[in-house]
């Protein structure tokens, strides 16, 4: 039943994840996210598109598409403390970023990923929540420093897997042996979020990448 239960929740979540909130608001205003500044349907383009207030709601959407959905699993399966039931758990959440990342309804060409796997960390709690509000800290920081939501992303996504290494250094009862597929997700989730990246990167590197504040090229 639990495997059953599971297999559902995977397929339910990732059509839940790839409905492009973004992309669909600035529809409703007539405009079409893939065909302005970066082309990506994430929150920062919708916010150039449409205004701060619509990609803060862009935004908050996105992270809801990760967020409920583990907290709903978490509700009902209980919080897992093994290595088996971890997995499951993880495999709803990579569902979320992957339904939002290459979603079915738009021919899988998605967002970047940031605000549904903060969602998903989130939601993963406690072990990821934790990692989760540092990795956010991070984020604010270097968009407060130096005004680049690219660069923010890459860092907070950088800073979550060294979160979650300390926390199971300092937490009595989160053991690696435990623990290991929360490690696996830690460094695979990041690195998905940094390859879809890769274009900022280039852009951050040649000096041409768009801070805040300024026309932006979005993340």
């Amino acid at each position: 039943m639990t495997y059953v239960f599971f297999a559902v929740a995977v397929v339910g979540v990732y059509l839940l994840g790839a409905v492009p909130f973004a992309f669909l608001i600035a529809r409703a205003h007539g405009k079409d996210l893939r065909t302005i500044g970066s082309g990506n349907i994430g929150a920062t383009n919708l916010a150039r598109a449409v205004g701060r207030k619509w990609g803060y709601l862009g935004f908050a959407l996105d992270v809801l598409k990760g967020l409920a959905p583990m907290a709903v699993v978490g509700g009902v399966v209980g919080v897992p403390d093994d290595p088996l039931h971890l997995s499951l758990w993880l495999l709803v959440g990579i569902a979320a970023i992957l339904g939002h990342v290459f979603p079915v309804y738009l021919r899988f060409r998605g967002g970047k990923g940031v605000a549904t796997s903060f969602g998903v960390a989130l939601g993963l709690w406690p072990y990821f929540t934790l990692g989760a509000g540092i990795a956010l800290a991070v984020w604010i920081a270097v968009v407060l420093l130096w005004r680049y939501v690219s660069l923010a992303s890459i860092c907070a996504a950088v800073a979550f897997p060294v979160a979650l290494i300390l926390g199971m250094v300092a937490v009595p009862g989160w053991h690696p042996t435990n623990l290991w597929p929360l490690l696996i997700a830690a460094v695979a989730i990041p690195l998905l979020v940094i390859l879809r990246h890769r274009e900022n990167i280039r852009r951050l590197a040649t000096g041409t990448e768009s801070r805040i504040g300024h026309r932006e090229r979005g993340r």
